[in-house]
């Protein structure tokens, strides 16, 4: 199975540029699920939401589990489009039949099924589990990137799943090979 092209991003991590101008992108790192002709879709791995815990969201799905433990599976911020539904991104070492595989590394699922078998200790490995999503329309991932406003580094899954969240933008720049303390706020100028 053939998951990659080189004209696309799709497995990737776009970092967000010191240029971002979108304020609910800034210092943003986003894994791209898909991008294809028809847009991109991807999910915000370095923001939490406080507004609900997994044992919250589970009692609201009627999915209650006495082993739901909110500290291992935090509540991300996945993105701004369709911010009430709920996306895992995880290991491949699970799979629902709605799984969408991303590469060897990772499958992304949106289903009922997921987070039951997650709150009972028997979903993925490692995973994020974020409401809502990050998407752009045909060309527009494009443009924002020929803007500067992102760059793209391979997707590693030490930085989506094992980095401490607030790091996770700087460890995702220090693949790019340099500090991204001396990026300039101009664009275009190193």
């Amino acid at each position: 199975m053939d998951y990659s092209s080189e004209k696309f991003l799709t497995g990737r991590l776009l970092i967000a540029t010191p240029q971002m101008g979108d304020p609910r992108f800034v210092k943003s790192v986003i894994y791209i699920c898909v991008h294809n002709e028809e847009g991109a879709m991807g999910i915000v791995i370095n923001r939490h939401v406080d507004f609900i815990t997994f044992s919250q969201l589970l009692n609201e799905l009627h999915l209650g589990s006495d082993d739901a433990d909110d500290k291992k599976v935090p509540i991300h911020y996945g993105g701004p489009v369709e911010a009430n539904r709920g996306f895992v991104l995880h290991s491949n070492d699970y799979a629902h039949d709605s799984t969408l595989h991303i590469n060897k590394d990772f499958g992304l699922s949106a289903t009922l099924e997921t987070l039951d078998s997650m709150a009972h200790g028997k979903g993925p490995t490692k995973c994020i589990l974020a409401l809502g999503y990050a998407g752009w329309g045909p060309g527009q991932l494009d443009e924002e990137l020929h803007a500067n406003g992102w760059v793209s580094v391979p997707g590693d899954p030490s930085i989506i799943f094992d980095t401490d969240i607030q790091n996770k933008w700087n460890e995702a720049f220090k693949r790019l090979g340099f500090d991204v303390h001396m990026l300039s706020e101009d664009v275009g100028h190193a």
